[in-house]
């Protein structure tokens, strides 16, 4: 009889796809007992009555049958928060990733493939990795600008079925602005994905491209406002485009409980503008405070997370050293070659904030 374990990992061998078994899972560290610095999430909880009127409405849920498979209420909040027009359709995911996967799998192929700019959402990446998708990456600049020449050149030359876009960036937090954005519209013959994940930390709203361009779908996230833990992706787009993701989604790809509670949280949408609202003011309270010390640099943010670069010493160690003062942030050295020495810090309520930068006191010098 054969070594079981040989025998298993011969069968694997043969019949998954190589270009999988050469990937590695995405992992999640770690976060009990640690302030969580590293998923880009709200801190903040409803208030109490709040919380007390949700658990009420979940009492009624049925859990014996199948959830709306259109989620017609919940697309209605959704239209009346983000201010979406009747015109355009809205595809729901189970998060971003899985939009990112529909899309991949309705447009793209082995002939024409997926093209971003790099350092970006890592997804992107991955996902046409899974699919056995033609992935190019096109770097920044050193100071993560749009080189926007040879991003439109690349274009020419791979002609990508579709080019994701993140607005503002994820990990460097910045903006490439409404010109440069309409200039790689223009010039792509393909599907243009312009993701606005951190919408609710900046003032660029691009959603009225969407009337200028055919080519142009938009994708937003309720995980950054505080909802994480609903795994909503928003995808906003013309009807002709809607209808052949939804020959890809999966139905009932949204669960009762998600439906439920995101249609409760929009309607007190309010409390969620308040918590972001704060959020921006202690980035701009945190930004000051990490320009003090001497071995970081950091980049201005329009998302709800600042880019910090180490100097002198190993991003790794300050990393490994931050966790022993009970917070993790994300590790970025070795992700990408221009992310060498970075670290991605959340940003989050006061005492966390707080905490993050006595820790950081104790670590490093201040000028």
């Amino acid at each position: 009889m054969p070594n079981n374990q040989e025998s298993i990992s011969n069968r694997v061998d043969t019949l998954v796809r190589p270009e999988i078994r050469g990937l590695s899972a995405y992992k999640v560290q770690d976060a009990e007992n640690l302030i969580k610095l590293d998923a880009m999430e709200n801190p903040y909880h409803w208030p109490q009555g709040m919380v007390e009127e949700w658990l009420t409405i979940l009492q009624n849920v049925e859990l014996n049958r199948y959830p709306s498979p259109e989620a017609e209420e919940l697309k209605q909040q959704l239209r009346r928060v983000m201010g979406v027009q009747d015109h355009y359709q809205l595809v729901l995911g189970n998060g971003s990733d899985e939009l990112i996967q529909i899309i991949a799998m309705a447009v793209a192929g082995t002939k024409r493939g997926i093209l971003a700019v790099e350092p970006s959402f890592v997804m992107y990446q991955l996902i046409a990795q899974v699919l056995g998708i033609p992935y190019v990456g096109v770097d920044l600049t050193e100071n993560f600008e749009l080189d926007l020449e040879a991003l439109l050149n690349k274009i020419e030359i791979e002609n990508p079925a579709v080019v994701f876009l993140a607005q503002p960036n994820n990990p460097t937090g910045n903006l490439f602005g409404e010109e440069k954005v309409r200039r790689i519209i223009e010039n792509c013959s393909g599907l243009v994905v312009l993701d606005e994940a951190y919408l609710a930390f900046t003032e660029s709203d691009l959603l009225h491209l969407l009337d200028d361009y055919d080519n142009l779908v938009i994708m937003r996230t309720l995980s950054k406002v505080g909802l994480a833990g609903l795994r909503l992706g928003i995808l906003i787009a013309q009807k002709e485009w809607a209808e052949q993701f939804n020959k890809v989604r999966l139905p009932y790809n949204i669960s009762v409980l998600s439906q439920v509670s995101a249609v409760f949280a929009l309607q007190h949408y309010d409390v969620l503008s308040q918590q972001t609202d704060l959020l921006r003011q202690h980035r701009s309270h945190l930004f000051q405070a990490l320009t003090q010390f001497e071995q970081l640099k950091v980049w201005p943010s329009e998302a709800n997370f600042l880019l910090v670069r180490v100097k002198q010493q190993s991003a790794a160690a300050l990393h490994s050293q931050l966790k022993e003062h009970g917070i993790l942030v994300k590790l970025l050295d070795g992700v990408h070659p221009l992310l060498e020495n970075c670290l991605r810090i959340n940003v989050s309520s006061e005492p966390e904030n707080t905490a993050l930068l006595s820790a950081l006191s104790k670590l490093l010098p201040a000028k």
